[in-house]
C-alpha cells in the first residue's frame, strides 16, 4: 500500500506555514479588487449565457404544412347586402372558386356597422331556373308603377305589397316583366284591389326612381320585395332580414306564390285596406327606410401556395348590377396567413426577437371608406400582399424544437374606376424563401468552463501584481535606507 509521505508529494497545492506569510495592507487592496472583479465578470458571463442568441437564415420554402394555406379573414361592408356578397378565390394554376359558403359567414350590419340579427342564411338564388315566360308583346301593364311620391302611401294600403325593382337595361329583367305583368293581372282579377284589397303587384324603374332604390337598399335587378303592413324588414328569432322573394319567376309560380301570401289574410282585412286608402289616413304616414343594408364577412379559405386573387363582391346567377350604384368600402378587423399563433406562443416568439410579428396583420383596423356622389363611383379596391413565411426554432422548449410557423406581409392598397363592376380584391403572391431564425444556446460546460477560466485568470493575475507590488516596495525602502542592490 501506498504511504501517506508518497501520497502527499503529489499535491499541487502545497500550503506554506501561516507564520512564514505576511499580510500587507496593499495585498488586502488587490484581493479586494480581485475579489469584485471576479463577481463582475461572472455576473456578465452568467448574463451572456442567459441571453437568447439567434441567428438568421434564408432557405427554399419548405414547410410541414404541404401546399395549401390557410386565409383567416374578418371584415365589414357597410353598403353590400350579404344577399349578394360573394367570396370568390382565383389563382394562377385555373383555380377559381365562386361563392365560398362553407367556410364563410355572414351577418347582417347597418350602414354604422352595428350587427342587426344573428348569422344570415342566404336564399336559395341558385336554384332559379325558371326566369320568366317568353315575350309575346301582348301582355299588357298589370302592375302598378310605384314613384317616390306614392310609394309610402301605397305600402300602407295594402296588408300586402309586392314590388318589382326593375331596370329596363337589365337582362334578367326584361325576362321577368312578361310573367310579372301577367301575373299582376291574374292577381288583380282574382283580389280585386277595390273589393278585396288583401294584396297588390307594383313595379319600380330604378333607372327614374334611384333614390327609392337606394333607400330600399336594392343592389341587384330584378329584386322582388315583400311589404307587409308597410315594411319589408323580417324578424325570425332576432335576424333582421329584407322579405325578398327568391323563387322560379314563370307566371305560374309566381302566381302560387302570391296565392300563398294571401291566404293566411282573412277577407275581414279589406275594410282596413278599404278605410286606409283616404288620404286623411296616409298623409302622415312615413315608412322608416330599413337599416339592415351592410354584410360582415367572416371565417377562412384554404388556398394553394402560388399567386391568386381573393375578391370579395356582388354575384348572383339571376341578378344585374348598377356598376355606378355600388360602393365595396370596407373595414378589415383581421386579415392573416397560416394558423392562428397563440398568446403563449407570440410572447416566445418576442423573447426571441423583438422585430419579429409586427406585419403578422399588417391591414388590421384599415378602413377603405368611398362616397358616392364625391367622383368615387365605380371604384375598385385592390389590396396587394407579399408574403413570406418565418419559421422560428427554439432549443429551449419542452415539447420540441420548433416553436412557431408565422406568415408576415406587405400590403399596398390602390383605388381604380373601372367600367365593371367594383369589388374588393387582395392580390396575394407567396415567397419561395422562408425566414428561418434559429435560437443557439450555450452549453453549460461552455459557461463553466469560463467561470473557472475567469476565476482562475483574476487570481493569477492578482498575484503577480502583487508579487510586483511587494517587490517594488522593498527597494524602495532599500534606496530609503541608503543600502546597496
Amino acid at each position: 500500500m501506498l504511504s501517506s509521505s508518497k501520497i502527499k508529494s503529489v499535491d499541487f497545492y502545497r500550503k506554506i506555514p501561516r507564520d512564514l506569510t505576511e499580510a500587507s495592507l496593499s495585498g488586502a487592496g488587490l484581493s479586494i479588487i480581485a475579489a469584485l472583479s471576479m463577481m463582475l465578470l461572472f455576473g456578465m458571463e452568467l448574463s451572456d449565457y442567459m441571453t437568447v442568441n439567434t441567428s438568421t437564415s434564408v432557405v427554399v420554402d419548405n414547410s410541414s404544412d404541404g401546399e395549401f394555406l390557410r386565409i383567416e379573414l374578418n371584415m365589414s361592408f357597410p353598403a353590400l347586402s350579404c344577399e349578394f356578397a360573394s367570396v370568390d378565390v382565383s389563382d394562377v394554376l385555373g383555380t377559381n372558386r365562386l361563392n365560398i359558403t362553407k367556410t364563410i359567414r355572414k351577418f347582417s350590419i347597418d350602414p354604422n356597422l352595428n350587427p342587426t340579427g344573428s348569422e344570415f342564411h342566404p336564399g336559395p338564388i341558385p336554384t332559379v331556373t325558371k326566369h320568366g315566360d317568353e315575350a309575346d308583346g301582348e301582355y299588357g301593364e298589370g302592375s302598378v308603377a310605384l314613384t317616390s311620391a306614392t310609394f309610402d302611401r301605397y305600402t300602407h294600403q295594402y296588408p300586402i305589397l309586392v314590388v318589382n325593382f326593375y331596370a329596363p337595361w337589365c337582362y334578367w329583367s326584361n325576362r321577368l316583366k312578361s310573367s310579372w305583368e301577367k301575373t299582376a293581372k291574374i292577381i288583380k282579377e282574382r283580389y280585386d284591389p277595390d273589393l278585396d284589397g288583401r294584396i297588390l303587384l307594383a313595379s319600380v324603374d330604378c333607372t327614374e326612381e334611384g333614390d327609392l332604390c337606394r333607400r330600399n337598399h336594392i343592389q341587384g335587378y330584378p329584386s322582388v320585395r315583400i311589404f307587409r303592413k308597410g315594411s319589408d324588414i323580417r324578424d325570425e328569432h332576432g335576424h333582421h332580414d329584407h322579405e325578398s322573394y327568391y323563387g322560379e319567376r314563370d307566371t305560374e309560380s309566381l302566381v302560387q306564390a302570391m296565392e300563398a301570401l294571401v291566404a293566411p289574410i282573412h277577407l275581414e282585412a279589406r275594410k282596413l285596406a278599404l278605410e286606409d286608402k283616404s288620404e286623411n289616413a296616409t298623409a302622415s304616414v312615413k315608412r322608416p327606410a330599413p337599416s339592415a343594408g351592410g354584410c360582415r364577412v367572416e371565417g377562412f379559405i384554404r388556398v394553394k401556395k402560388v399567386p391568386g386573387n381573393l375578391v370579395i363582391s356582388a354575384r348572383s346567377g339571376s341578378h344585374s348590377f348598377d356598376a355606378s350604384q355600388m360602393n365595396m368600402s370596407h373595414v378589415i378587423y383581421n386579415l392573416s396567413f397560416g394558423k392562428k399563433i397563440t398568446p403563449r406562443l407570440m410572447s416566445e416568439f418576442k423573447r426571441l426577437s423583438p422585430y419579429l410579428g409586427r406585419n403578422i396583420n399588417r391591414l388590421n383596423g384599415r378602413q377603405y371608406i368611398t362616397h358616392q356622389g364625391d367622383g368615387d363611383a365605380n371604384v375598385t379596391i385592390e389590396h396587394y400582399l407579399q408574403v413570406v413565411k418565418t419559421e422560428v426554432i427554439s432549443r429551449r422548449t419542452s415539447w420540441g424544437h420548433k416553436l412557431v410557423e408565422e406568415y408576415e406581409y406587405t400590403a399596398h392598397s390602390s383605388l381604380a374606376q373601372n367600367r365593371h363592376i367594383p369589388v374588393a380584391k387582395f392580390h396575394f403572391e407567396l415567397s419561395p424563401m422562408q425566414v428561418l431564425i434559429t435560437e443557439n444556446s450555450k452549453s453549460f460546460s461552455h459557461f463553466i468552463t469560463n467561470v473557472c477560466a475567469i476565476i482562475g485568470g483574476v487570481f493569477t493575475v492578482a498575484g503577480i501584481l502583487d508579487s510586483m507590488l511587494h517587490t517594488t516596495m522593498r527597494l524602495v525602502k532599500k534606496v530609503e535606507l541608503g543600502k546597496n542592490f
